[in-house]
């Protein structure tokens, strides 16, 4: 299996996304329901040494190069800053980065950026405080500007949005969102929506697809390819109106990209999931709270990750949406 995280296809993951709690401060309609979730037990929840432990061993012996720290809400992680500090210490340093709500941003911001945070993902798929309120059942949406800025200012940058559309609430709203990010100096990135959990109805035929997202915003700007390679980067990567503004659409569902996936996931209850759909976990949080060595960690982990599927099989008939909730797995 070699000396780093390799699966049976030849794919290496060097992107490891963790999350820190499943916790959020919104309701967001396609993630979870009004009251929200039963949340994991704090006990089950890794502290913030076996997490800083995981991602030394990540980076120090498996080869991960950017950490992404999720949620739920990382930001209601209150020792965020403690571990970001942690793991930017680390060598090689990876790089550091949160996906995030913004929510708690303005606050947070420069303290995070001190702390060695190299850069924020916020989602954001509205700039209408009616729709805003519709999506996420909290009227929150001038808090979330206000964290951009504060983002922007503290350095995280390049800030990118990242957007889902439903259709018949904000499908028809990808022009005016692009347009307010590239006012604003921020990355829109337009993700379909995906199969995330069963307690969620789904169904190809209502998902917004790439197709129709590019259609509406080639109606409004001249859309170019970018000339720079997508790598294992999810985005197809557009410029627009000549640069240097660029619009990304991750199109997950109609035209994936798990040939060239380098991510693994860490859950906040310390499981690995070697997919964002994966069926199986490994259970690393157990092994170490009885006593195993960092070499054992290690190869537990590296097992997980030999078994990962060709393709996240969205279009088989013996698909299963995950068990878990979204907030709980991690974005």
């Amino acid at each position: 299996m070699g000396t780093g995280l390799l699966d049976s296809h030849g794919r290496v993951a060097r992107d490891l996304r963790v999350s820190l709690t499943d916790r959020c401060n919104l309701r967001c309609s396609y993630c979870m329901p009004a009251e929200g979730l039963d949340w994991l037990p704090t006990d089950d929840v890794l502290t913030d040494e076996e997490v800083v432990r995981l991602v030394r061993l990540g980076v120090e012996r498996l080869g991960i190069r950017e950490v992404r720290f999720t949620g739920g809400e990382p930001l209601l992680r209150r020792s965020l800053p403690d571990i970001v500090a942690a793991c930017a210490a680390l060598g090689p340093r990876p790089e550091l980065s949160i996906t995030s709500n913004a929510l708690g941003l303005k606050r947070t911001a420069q303290t995070l950026a001190d702390a060695g945070l190299d850069r924020v993902n916020v989602s954001l798929d509205t700039v209408r405080a009616d729709t805003f309120a519709t999506i996420t059942r909290r009227e929150r949406l001038q808090d979330v500007i206000d964290g951009l800025a504060a983002a922007k200012a503290a350095g995280l940058t390049p800030v990118k949005v990242n957007a889902v559309l439903l259709r018949g609430i904000n499908d028809d709203q990808a022009p005016e969102l692009l347009g307010w990010c590239l006012e604003n100096g921020y990355e829109l990135r337009i993700i379909e929506q995906m199969p995330l959990d069963a307690q969620h109805d789904w169904s190809r035929a209502a998902m917004v697809t790439a197709e129709e997202i590019l259609a509406s915003l080639h109606a409004a700007y001249t859309l170019e390819p970018a000339v720079e390679p997508r790598g294992s980067a999810p985005a197809e990567l557009w410029t627009v109106d000549g640069g240097p503004g660029t619009v990304g659409v991750i199109a997950s569902v109609s035209r994936p990209f798990c040939g060239d996936c380098d991510r693994v996931r860490l859950t906040a209850d310390g499981q690995v999931r070697n997919c964002l759909f994966a069926r199986e976990e490994s259970d690393l949080r157990s092994a170490m709270r009885a006593g195993a060595s960092d070499d054992e960690v290690v190869e537990r982990w590296k097992t997980a990750m030999w078994t990962k599927r060709p393709g996240h099989g969205i279009d088989d008939l013996s698909f299963l949406q995950p068990s878990r909730p979204m907030s709980a797995i991690g974005g």
